[in-house]
């Protein structure tokens, strides 16, 4: 991997970057490459399984997702 060094950068853009990569859970080289990979690569790689996952929408309540219980439930015995 190529490396890139970034020289003369305002103090603010310094900070506001430590803040977003702490918003995030990052470090700050971490997320100063994944501003650069999505700047750059709008179609590649978009980060980790944990940010996807976390990126998805609610998909409902736990209460639908539950399976039936009791008379007429569907299941077999399972031995162990």
């Amino acid at each position: 991997m190529a490396q890139l060094l970034v020289r003369d950068l305002p103090g603010a853009v310094v900070r506001n970057l430590k803040r977003r990569a702490a918003r995030h859970g990052r470090s700050a080289e971490a997320e100063h490459r994944r501003i650069l990979e999505a700047a750059l690569l709008p179609d590649g790689p978009h980060g980790t399984l944990k940010e996807w996952l976390l990126a998805m929408p609610a998909g409902g309540r736990d209460a639908d997702f539950a399976r039936p219980r009791g008379r007429g439930a569907r299941g077999r015995r399972v031995d162990l």
